[in-house]
């Protein structure tokens, strides 16, 4: 791995990339049962207490044969999936505009 050399508007710009990274997972209308939690790509399950469930969504929504649902969380997991690898290009692209230490 190389280091890379930003200047200041540089790394600034970067760290606001990547400061919303992990927001960039979460959906204000939540999830079923528990709209309170956002995050769509982990949480913990709605009838298994703390225990993390993937893409909990689309997930719990095929084990209780919930179709509809799980085609909407399809959806919008994929969108907020895209919407993360557009920030993660963003940030490597300023990145790789740095220079080599």
């Amino acid at each position: 791995a190389r280091a890379v050399a930003l200047d200041a508007a540089q790394l600034k710009a970067l760290n606001a990339e990547l400061l919303g990274m992990e927001r960039a997972l979460t959906d204000v209308r939540g999830l079923p049962g528990r709209a309170w939690y956002r995050h769509l790509i982990y949480a913990p399950g709605l009838l298994t207490g703390y225990g993390a469930k993937t893409l909990p969504g689309v997930r719990e929504a095929i084990e209780q044969r919930r179709w509809e649902e799980a085609n909407e969380y399809v959806l919008r997991t994929a969108a907020i999936l895209a919407g993360y690898c557009d920030r993660l290009d963003r940030a490597a692209s300023i990145a790789a505009r740095g220079g080599s230490l």
